[in-house]
Parts: C-alpha cells; structure tokens; sequence
C-alpha cells in the first residue's frame, strides 16, 4: 500500500464512503482503457450502504449525498482549499449595505433532460427549500433572505433581511442545489435531473448505483464514461474487492482497515470537518434536566472513546472543527471526565439511584459507530446510568435520526467551514434541524445572529467561542473527536483530490489508465 496525506490546511465533513459489492463472488473487473485511448473509462467504487434518497434537498445521509454532488450543481462551490467559489453563478455582487446579492449565472448550462438553467429555476429551488412542506434539510441556510427574484434569464436577486457572512458558503452545500422549476419530486428519486458532471444512469436497489459523464457539463466532460457505486456492506470486503480488482476506489473511515489493503493501492488520509457526536434530545425527560446531561458529559472521557473506537487516529474536539473557528477542545466540564462529578449531577437531578437510558446507532453508516456505543455504555455504567443500546442499519437509523425519536443518537455529522452553515440549522430555535439537535436557546439564537451580521474573522471566532461555551456549558450534546477519510485509489486511477468536508465533487477530474 502506497501511503499519502492530504494537506491539513483542507478540513472538511463527512463521513464514510467506503463502497461495495453484494457478493464478492459477483464483482467482475470492469473494462479499463488499457493502451486504447477510445476504450470506455469505467471507475468502480465501493460503498457500505445504498442511498436512501436522490433528492438533494433532504439528503442527510453521506451515501447518497456523495451521489447528489455529482448530478446537481450549487450556485457556489468549494475549490481544494474549501474556499467559497463560483458554482452556476459565474459572479455576483453585493450592496454596501450587505441586504442585496445579485448573482450572474453561467450562460448555456443545461439540466440532464436538456432544458437550459435560467433565474426562474433558482427562484423555484429555493422558495421549495424555503416551504417546511418541502422539509428540506437546509432551509435554514436560507433564512436570512427574504425575497428572491428573477431580474432577467440570467440573473438572480436576493434580498436579505440582515446581512449574513455565511450565505456564499450555505450556498454552496448540495443540499441547496438548484432543480427545474418545473420539477417533480417524486419522480426524482427515480429521474435526477440536474446540472452536475455526471447524469443517472442505472440503480439495482441495494446493489449498485450508476451514473453517466454528462457530455454537457459546464465545466467540462469528465474523463471517466461511467461511476459505479456498488454497495458492499462489509469494509473487510471492499478492501478484498480493491485487492482483486473488482473496485477501484473506496473511501474508509477506519485506519486499521485501510492498513490492511497493501499492494499497489495508494491510500490518501485526509483530516475531517465532520466529527463524531453523542446527540442528547434534550425535549424528553429526564434529558430536559441540565444536570442529567452534565452527568451524562462528565462520564465520558472523549480520548478513551477515540482510543477505543478508532485507535488513536484523531483529535478530541469541541463543537466547532473548522480550522478558522476551531472550538477550545477542552473548554467544557469535565474536559477529561470526571466520574465523580457525573455521580454528583445526578444527584442534584434526583437520580441518586442512577438512572436507564437509550441510544440509536447506525450499525452500517460509518466503522466506528458500534465501538464509540459501546464504550460510551461502558463508561457511564461507571456513572450509575445504563445505556441501552438500539442498533439499527443505515435507512432506519436516519428516519429516527430526522423525526427525533431517540432519547441519545452515536451520530457522525458533516461539518462546514462556516460555524453558521455547521450549527445554525441545528441549534437556533427556528433552524431546520432543531428538532433533531434537541436544543436552543435565546443566547444560541442572538449569537448566531451577531455571526452571520460581523464580516471579520476575527471578530466572528469570538462570537463562535460563545456559541462553543454555550453549547458545552448546557451539554446540549457530548462532542467527542474528529478523525480521517483514508481514500483508496487502484493503480492507473489519478485526478482525484480528497476534500476535508467530505465531498466527492472531484470524481470529475479523475481518470482511469
């Protein structure tokens, strides 16, 4: 195995992509182009689970999202650097008051059925975004602008009720991505129709996923024909599929599995901004209590969860990972764990006695999430709190995850360079996903506020250490560290450049020898 590191300036989200195939036995080699420059470029990789939507806008799960990036475009983007870049907007402007973007789009894009992107489409996106009918994951990305109108075919404008330093880089999530105007929803779990590198081509349920160069792109046809995503549930077994040459690329999140794949593979580690999580739904009793929840924090020493769970390979984190607004890892309680403060908290909560608990975990939606479950049951036995533990597969866990219902979720959540783009959906009180965070506040509410309105850095990272102290003051919820993607490439695959958030948007550069 050839070993590389990515540089460490490019932090970013998510989760695991390790991709696969449902019978090792079934996996055949694809066709490569070999010494014919004219032969078919195919790239397969192996996934652990099958998407469970193909709709951008309420995508939270990292299988299908990695799909999504692909077939829908933003109106930014993020370059290498996770640096906020032109995306269907090839510029825009912004009044000196800060309450007016315009934005320019790219002349001659076109959607996969044809239609050319014009303003109407973008207006249409983001008023669904905007409709709680639509439930779309990041409509709080969106609060902040109050109208939006189509000035000629090419031009979009957006009116702000305050000015927010964070809406470029909100913008430039898939979860925001524009669609037809005319788009029907349900057909799109079936039908994508965006305006990405690469088209839908095929899907076998629960077995593989296919999508098609887009010789229309806007920023160029990819090299490679077709990406395969074949679902594999077993990491062990995609790293056997790399070693045979039936998969060609896979994203893993273990280190001890991406160790084992040796040979000719070259295995690039990239820091996350996605980090590992004990959720707390805080709207159910005994969670309500401020004190169960500090005995909860208190009990947990997050280095042994990284020790246990992921071998070391990682860092202990507070709630904010991007490297400009990084979080003070050990400005909370109990920054080590202190058992006896847990035993005491429990006390002044009436829980003397101790006290029964349940936490849902995603079985198959990353490697670690069972070990971390276990551990974390481990030591807050310790604590005189039993965990039980719900495991679940992938699609189940993320229905529960997004009703909310779960007393504690071992969740591993995408971070952004923006700390608005990361927490605001979560934890202000009218944010998309406050349901599932669990928790807000007034403070929480007027601090995200001043951040979105103050454009300096500087002044920005005090306002995010305050939302940091909030957060771990009230254990809203237990962060615990941050960790890696170990991308594995086949020999004769090049071009693609691991993202920190997580993205695969550079499968377009990749090519297949």
């Amino acid at each position: 195995m050839k070993r590389a590191s990515a540089p460490r300036a490019a932090v970013g989200t998510v989760g695991i992509l390790a991709v696969a195939a449902f019978a090792l036995a079934a996996c055949s080699a694809p066709e490569t182009s070999g010494e014919d420059s004219d032969a078919p470029q195919s790239l397969v990789i192996g996934v652990t689970a099958d998407v469970d939507t193909l709709l951008p806008w309420t995508s939270t799960q990292f299988q299908a999202t990695h799909v999504l990036q692909n077939l829908y475009g933003t109106l930014t983007e993020f370059d290498d650097d996770l640096a906020v870049t032109e995306g269907l907007a090839e510029s825009w402007e912004t009044s000196e008051d800060g309450l007016t973007v315009t934005f320019q789009l790219r002349e001659g894009v076109t959607f996969a059925d044809g239609s050319e992107l014009d303003a109407e489409d973008v207006v249409a996106s983001y008023q669904a975004i905007k409709d709680e009918a639509t439930a779309a994951v990041s409509a709080s990305n969106l609060a902040s602008v109050e109208t939006i109108e189509a000035v000629d075919p090419l031009t979009v404008q957006l009116t702000l009720s305050a000015p927010d330093a964070a809406l470029f880089s909100k913008l430039g999530v898939i979860t925001t991505a524009i669609l037809p105007s005319d788009v029907d929803l349900e057909a799109v779990e079936t039908e994508p129709n965006g305006t990405g590198a690469f088209v839908f081509e095929d899907r076998k349920p629960n077995q593989s996923l296919t999508l098609a160069a887009n010789p229309e792109y806007w920023g160029g046809e990819p090299e490679v024909d077709t990406v395969e995503f074949r679902v594999i549930p077993d990491q062990s077994a995609i790293v056997s599929a790399l070693q045979a040459g039936s998969v060609q690329m896979a994203v893993f999140d273990d280190q001890l599995v991406a160790d084992t794949i040796g040979g000719s593979v070259e295995v690039t580690e990239t820091p996350q901004l996605s980090y590992h999580v004990l959720q707390i739904n805080s709207r159910v009793a005994p969670l309500d209590d401020v004190n169960v929840r500090l005995a909860i924090a208190c009990a947990i020493d997050r280095q042994e969860v990284l020790d246990t769970a992921a071998l070391g390979a990682g860092e202990v984190t507070g709630p904010i990972t991007s490297p400009a607004f990084r979080s003070d890892p050990d400005a909370r309680p109990c920054p080590e764990g202190d058992v006896d403060a847990a035993k005491d908290y429990l006390a002044d909560a009436g829980y003397e006695d101790g006290l029964t608990l349940r936490a849902i975990v995603n079985q198959d939606g990353y490697s670690t999430a069972v070990a971390e479950a276990e551990n974390i049951q481990a030591q807050l036995k310790n604590a005189g709190i039993t965990l039980e533990i719900e495991s679940l597969e992938s699609g189940a866990y993320v229905d529960r995850w997004v009703a909310a219902d779960f007393e504690l979720a071992v969740a591993l959540n995408g971070g952004q360079p923006d700390p608005d783009a990361s927490y605001g959906r979560y934890f202000t009180s009218a944010g998309s996903l406050n349901p599932v965070a669990g928790y807000s506040s007034e403070t929480l509410d007027a601090l995200f506020a001043e951040g979105k309105a103050e454009s300096d850095d500087a002044a920005r990272k005090a306002i995010y250490d305050q939302v940091a102290a909030e957060l771990e003051d009230n254990a809203a919820w237990v962060w615990l560290f941050t960790s890696f993607n170990y991308t594995a490439t086949a020999e004769g695959v090049s071009g693609f450049v691991p993202l920190s958030n997580g993205s695969l948007q550079n499968l377009r550069d990749v090519t297949v020898d």
